[in-house]
């Protein structure tokens, strides 16, 4: 068989995706107080136990799922060096963090309220490993702007500026639906805010977009 073909999913790995969309839904819908296991599998179609054997605990699960939104996000950032375009790397994380409000908006809305209740479960991954991270990126921008291949601005605060004006679309998506007058965001409604996104984030970094 042709290596270029993908292999099919596991058993398991078919059940762990099931139980994580589901997951997904309830923790949504209902918080992490107000989901139980139970449900989990009622929506994943599963037996209780099969989902206890996967992923151990509710707390285990709800911190998973956390921690695969966060390594969706920061996909785009993670293998950028010195060497990298600025401009396009700026504008590629933009558009893949737009991309994913429109296609993983309940993933958003997840961790949004695990913050607004101040991150009682990812206070020890904010403040370790995602804290490295993001310094990592930021001594990167701080070589391009030395070299003066963009200007000056806080990397720390443009990581955040990116992550809230990306997640905006799925966090607040009744906001922008209520003053639009719209039912839902249409794909041309996506492109066209992120080209907004992009000329204005790129604009103050004093780049132009390629």
């Amino acid at each position: 068989m042709s290596d270029s073909i993908a292999a099919e999913p596991t058993v398991r790995e078919r059940n762990e995706r099931r139980i994580f969309d589901a997951a997904e839904l309830v923790f949504a819908r209902h918080g992490y107080r107000g989901a139980s296991i139970q449900a989990i599998a009622a929506a994943a179609e599963l037996p209780k136990s099969n989902v206890l054997y996967y992923v151990g605990s509710k707390r285990r699960l709800y911190v998973a799922l956390l921690e695969r939104t966060m390594a969706r996000w920061n996909t785009a950032l993670s293998d950028i060096s010195e060497d990298d375009d600025p401009a396009t790397v700026i504008e590629t994380f933009i558009r893949s963090k737009m991309a994913l409000s429109q296609t993983h908006p309940l993933s958003s809305r997840l961790f949004a309220n695990e913050i607004l209740q101040g991150a009682p479960f990812l206070q020890e991954t904010l403040a370790g490993s995602m804290r490295e991270w993001v310094e990592s990126r930021a001594a990167i921008f701080r070589r391009w702007a030395e070299q003066g291949r963009m200007d000056p601005v806080d990397p720390v605060w443009l990581i955040f500026l990116i992550w809230s004006a990306t997640q905006h679309y799925a966090d607040f998506e009744a906001q922008v639906l209520g003053i639009t007058g719209q039912a839902g965001l249409a794909d041309a409604d996506f492109a066209a805010a992120t080209d907004c996104l992009c000329q204005v984030i790129l604009k103050g970094c004093g780049l132009t977009r390629g």
